[in-house]
């Protein structure tokens, strides 16, 4: 008997050239459809190595799927096309053709015996026609509406199985707002089922993206389904769909009730009334809930019980994979949020909200890895480090650990290790977790190339930058600085707050810890300079990062300067006259200096500083000599008769008419020691650029327009 095989699409390879992708149009203008070229996804966590399915999508590639009951019959029996079986009959074989036939004879019976299989028949060969890339507009509309026709009525029917799931899909995706509401309200009542079908649920998030309308509506049907009932956040299908519908589409509003059940069935229940008093308002998450409550103790404990019982419920469960999702981090920063405004305010109340807080910890510390890619999960992992005392750091730290490149690459996830590095008074401990995964040359690589990698790189040197940072950015760093520092609030007898400070759960000073890191991390990016500086240095963004590890670091910064020098000892080359900032230069060779970030890189060594453009002064570091660079700028790069530093001035770009007026400026400055080897820098550079030669072609690149040159004069001037 012939081994039976499934037919297969052949692999990319073999089937020639990729064709063109078609855009997708709305078939109501045949523009562009907005709601289809582009789709929000969730963030993905830390610990996925590689991007998890999107259950906004069908995982499927929708354009290439084919009918499976062309090869596979309705009991899951596969169907050869081209090598059908051999029976033997004892007197012959019978042919392949008519073993063939019988299979499909048999295979139409089975289908016709399924229910409902002459309206599956009919839509998907309507289904077929409308689902094609290279109709127009208008054919696909009427292909559509002949679909809708087909399935009016019957939506309910068909949405759950495999095989037609995708019609109704397509109908949605490609309709019209019409066609959409009629299948939205034919599924009204089954919304919270279809979530939890593996095919339907696609169709619902379709829905749900794109007919805003009825958004609240199907959002609503999951109220009393997230941790009862139908237990969806629970649930393998149904947890991926609340995700989405949470964290991509539902408002402040809607992401509010969907939190609410996890404050328990009394909250449910008896919170009507205060909705409709508090429609219009923006919603107040947990804290409302408890101030409705007014000073009765017993209830507000109940409501806090129910959320840590629900909480822990979901943490004892990992593998339903509900600790990732943004619902769960949002339900667990309320609760700590809670615990912390009781946490600082009268001594009884405190003990009690600190033992609340630690049972959630030994019940989520190992989890934490799962929650940093969010705001609310990032801000829990957040508070715990900055309220736990120096074990559970440690222990947050250790499950931190395997993921820290990952972290650093993240726009909230990297705030966990911000404040790891603001709070944690062991700094050896922060070093060997995180500042030396950190600074390995082959994580800087990586880190280097973005700019959430660039803020996790500096902030080792100096935190919160308004070069890196946003204010938002710093502000929301700052929101464990009092429980850090030991700042609260307590309620005085008119029921006014006050500022109080107590003992903080950070020992040290910040400018000691901060100093402690910098210290540790500093040897390791200066080698990292050292050995990539001059190749960085050519890059826009690269060579920011270059500027402050030199001007920050501390620790023996000659092998990098020089290292950083050597890179413009290059010739100019004989031709140079094509902008080096666009694009089409990038094939003709041009001087580093001929790159404007390069030269402002060299410029900012020199002059010690970055330039603040609100105090229009320089913020000179006190951790760099400018003046111990422009020594060594002379001699490495002017060499033995300046041909290199006297180029810069009159060929290429001549950006490097602002370095050498400010290496001029660098030798010259009150501040610069008087030594010996200052005066002979200076020296030489007067002889190398005051010659008649250097002077005339100087002044010829003024007259042709080139910036820098009454600079530059003025600076040689001053040698």
């Amino acid at each position: 008997m012939a081994a039976t095989t499934t037919k297969k699409r052949p692999a990319k390879s073999q089937s020639g050239p990729a064709p063109k992708k078609v855009k997708k149009t709305d078939i109501a203008t045949g523009k562009p459809d907005t709601n289809t070229t582009k789709k929000a996804k969730r963030s993905i966590p830390v610990t996925l190595t590689t991007s998890p399915p999107n259950d906004s999508e069908n995982t499927d590639d929708e354009d290439d799927w084919e009918d499976a009951e062309d090869d596979v019959d309705f009991d899951g029996q596969a169907v050869d096309d081209d090598n059908a079986m051999q029976v033997d009959s004892g007197e012959g074989k019978t042919s392949a053709r008519e073993s063939h036939i019988a299979q499909k004879v048999l295979q139409q019976s089975r289908k016709a015996a399924k229910p409902h299989s002459d309206l599956i028949s009919e839509a998907k060969r309507v289904w077929a026609l409308a689902r094609s890339q290279s109709i127009s507009a208008n054919e696909r509309k009427k292909h559509i509406t002949e679909l809708m026709n087909v399935v009016r009525g019957k939506v309910k029917l068909i949405v759950f199985k495999h095989d037609a799931s995708r019609i109704i899909q397509t109908l949605v995706k490609y309709g019209g707002k019409a066609e959409r509401e009629e299948i939205c309200e034919e599924l009204k009542g089954s919304y919270a089922d279809s979530a939890k079908n593996r095919y339907a649920k696609f169709l619902l998030l379709k829905l749900i993206r794109l007919l805003p309308s009825h958004r609240a509506d199907i959002l609503s049907s999951f109220h009393g389904h997230v941790l009862s009932r139908s237990r969806l956040l629970l649930h393998r299908e149904a947890s991926g769909v609340l995700a989405d519908a949470f964290e991509l589409y539902a408002n402040g509003a809607q992401r509010a009730e969907l939190v609410k059940e996890f404050y328990g069935k009394e909250v449910a229940l008896f919170s009507q009334k205060q909705e409709q008093d508090d429609k219009g308002k923006s919603p107040k998450g947990l804290i409302g809930v408890l101030e409705t409550m007014g000073s009765d103790k017993e209830k507000k404990a109940r409501v806090l019980a129910a959320v840590k019982e629900n909480l822990i419920s979901i943490f004892n469960n990992p593998d339903k994979g509900a600790v990732r999702h943004a619902i769960v981090h949002c339900a667990t920063w309320e609760y700590l949020d809670v615990l912390g405004r009781t946490q600082d305010s009268d001594e009884d109340a405190a003990k009690e909200a600190e033992k609340l807080r630690r049972d959630l910890f030994e019940n989520c510390a190992e989890l934490l890895p799962e929650m940093v890619h969010t705001k609310d999960g990032s801000r829990v992992a957040r508070e715990f480090l900055a309220r736990g005392n120096a074990k559970d750091r440690k222990t947050i730290l250790k499950t931190l650990k395997p993921h820290i490149e990952r972290m650093c690459l993240d726009d909230e996830a990297q705030m966990v290790l911000f404040t790891a590095i603001d709070v944690i008074d062991d700094t050896k401990l922060l070093q060997k977790s995180v500042a030396s995964i950190i600074t390995t040359p082959n994580t800087l690589n990586t880190l280097v190339k973005s700019p959430q990698g660039r803020r996790a790189i500096i902030y080792l040197l100096i935190p919160r930058s308004r070069r890196y940072f946003t204010i938002a950015q710093i502000r929301a760093l700052g929101d464990t600085d009092n429980a850090r520092d030991g700042v609260g609030s307590t309620k005085q007898g008119n029921g006014e707050s006050a500022m109080t400070t107590g003992d903080g759960t950070s020992k040290k000073s910040p400018e000691v810890r901060q100093e402690e890191v910098r210290r540790g991390a500093s040897e390791a990016l200066l080698t990292w300079v050292e050995e990539h500086g001059a190749e960085l240095a050519r890059e826009a963004a690269e060579s920011l990062i270059i500027a402050d590890i030199m001007l920050h670091a501390e620790g023996d910064k000659s092998s990098a300067s020089q290292a950083l020098l050597r890179g413009l000892t290059t010739p100019y080359p004989a031709s140079s006259t094509s902008s080096a900032s666009s694009p089409s230069s990038l094939s003709t060779p041009v001087h580093p200096l001929d790159l404007p970030h390069t030269s402002r890189l060299y410029k900012n060594l020199l002059q010690g500083g970055h330039f603040n453009h609100s105090l229009r002064t320089v913020e000179i570091s006190p951790r760099w000599d400018s003046t111990t660079f422009a020594v060594e700028f002379v001699k490495i790069v002017g060499g033995d008769d300046g041909a290199v530093i006297k180029d810069m001035c009159t060929k290429g770009e001549r950006n490097g008419s602002f370095v050498v007026a400010q290496l001029c400026e660098a030798l010259v400055r009150e501040d610069a020691s008087s030594t010996q080897e200052v005066k002979d820098s200076r020296e030489k550079l007067k002889r190398w650029l005051s010659t008649s030669e250097t002077l005339k072609a100087i002044e010829e690149g003024e007259k042709d327009g080139a910036k820098g040159t009454k600079v530059l004069l003025d600076g040689i001037g001053k040698l």
